[in-house]
């Protein structure tokens, strides 16, 4: 067992301004020494349930993907040009796209965020210093995006920092490549990122489903998923 689910309560918080937009986590830890077999079979399950449930042109009138949306709008991110990722991940299925395989810890979150249209953010903790905490940006802050080029934040953007000030993600949509998952990665935090209008419990099952997964290639998880509001 990982020494950290005894200590899970105590790893996220959450500041009061981001309270104030409604924002939400659900996470727990999952671990593993090595990675054994793949998720070839929970990729084929996926996209028969994805192209089953929606369709292309009706997808934005999903509940759970318009409460993404106006959120989006909320924290001034225009979804018909940055779409949420899960979103994003269901269309490119339905447009008969492949779905994206990186490795198979991160294939996990993707997976569970395409059934359930729930944001999943992965942390390497051995990059990372706990707590982390869920706050605004002050402003001036430099944010290193996966795939993109350093950008300088304004204040008032909701981001998850590190206890050494490092932006790991701005809430909720975009991770850095500080603290991403690597071909040698062992032991991640697992968080969901709810917003008004989604459940809880699709945010914690969201969790559960990328721990249930992480267990298909020989990962440990937690027994508890955290929820702090």
């Amino acid at each position: 067992m990982s020494s950290l689910c005894s200590e899970l309560g105590g790893l996220v918080g959450i500041d009061e301004g981001v309270r104030g937009l409604g924002a939400f986590i659900a996470y727990t830890i999952s671990w593993g020494s090595s990675v054994e077999g793949d998720l070839s079979s929970e990729f084929d399950s996926l996209i028969n349930y994805l192209r089953s449930r929606y369709e292309l042109g009706s997808l934005k009138d999903d509940p759970v993907v318009k409460a993404y949306r106006r959120f989006f709008w909320r924290v001034g991110i225009d979804p018909t040009k940055t779409r949420p990722a899960a979103e994003a991940l269901v269309r490119r299925v339905l447009r008969g796209k492949p779905f994206p395989r990186i490795n198979p810890v991160v294939d996990a979150g993707n997976i569970a965020s395409a059934y359930t249209m729930v944001p999943i953010g992965l942390y390497d903790l051995s990059r990372v210093e706990l707590p982390l905490k869920l706050t605004l940006s002050e402003g001036g802050e430099v944010f290193k995006p996966l795939g993109g080029r350093d950008e300088v934040l304004r204040p008032g953007v909701p981001v998850l920092k590190d206890s050494s000030g490092k932006v790991l993600h701005i809430y909720p949509h975009r991770d850095s490549r500080e603290s991403c998952v690597t071909e040698g990665t062992r032991e991640v935090l697992i968080l969901g990122a709810g917003v008004p209008g989604v459940p809880k419990d699709l945010v914690v099952k969201a969790v559960r489903k990328v721990a249930e997964l992480l267990s298909v290639i020989g990962w440990y998880s937690c027994s508890d998923v955290v929820i702090k509001e």
